[in-house]
């Protein structure tokens, strides 16, 4: 980088020597984790985004600081590469386990392939498993339930970062602290209270698994 070029990261390491401005990754994973405990879900799985994703390591660690800052379980987690492909390839495994009733996806997308694998196993959102992801794409209040997720404010983000770009060519300075840009949950049709588990548990729900 060519010294003195001012600088603006988006969606990156807040560790960076530049201002930083990024969506509340951590507000975000925190408000659909709760809203999934706040219906009554004893716990909450978590589908995550690539491990060297920014964004996706910080929705993580929030996720398992909510759950732990609630004293509940810490399952374990599955990982995807925002795809809906390898949401389905994720959403089998959760989709087997009848003691998954609560789903946090770190996307919209993978969200979308982890409803097919549950409606193929026979598990309905929300009846027997909800579902939240977070982005609020376009598509997402058209899925099928519409899905409740986490809505990220992207003109807001994009403006913010413009501003900060613009005041480091006025004063020629760089450093300062990194703009969180805040997150809302919106909530649709794909989460509700759980069901009985121990009788899902008794008796799992039969549906087509083959691929």
């Amino acid at each position: 980088m060519p010294e003195g070029m001012p600088v603006v990261v988006i969606d990156s390491n807040a560790d960076l020597d530049y201002p930083v401005v990024d969506t509340d990754q951590a507000q975000g994973a925190r408000l659909a984790t709760e809203h999934l405990l706040d219906l009554g879900h004893r716990t909450v799985w978590h589908l995550g985004g690539p491990e060297d994703s920014y964004a996706a390591s910080r929705r993580l660690r929030s996720w398992r600081q909510t759950l732990t800052d609630r004293g509940c379980p810490v399952p374990p987690v599955l990982t995807g590469d925002w795809s809906a492909g390898s949401g389905y390839e994720a959403g089998r495994v959760l989709a087997a386990d009848p003691e998954v009733t609560a789903v946090f996806a770190a996307n919209d997308q993978m969200a979308l392939g982890l409803l097919r694998a549950l409606h193929e196993r026979g598990r309905s959102v929300p009846g027997n498993v909800s579902v939240v992801g977070f982005d609020d794409m376009e598509e997402a209040a058209q899925f099928w339930p519409p899905l409740t997720t986490i809505r990220q404010f992207f003109p807001e983000v994009a403006r913010r970062s413009v501003d900060a770009l613009i005041e480091g060519i006025r004063t020629g300075e760089h450093h300062h602290q990194p703009v969180a840009v805040g997150t809302e949950l919106v909530v649709r049709a794909s989460t509700a209270p759980p069901a009985d588990l121990e009788q899902l548990v008794r008796d799992p729900p039969a549906g087509n698994h083959a691929l």
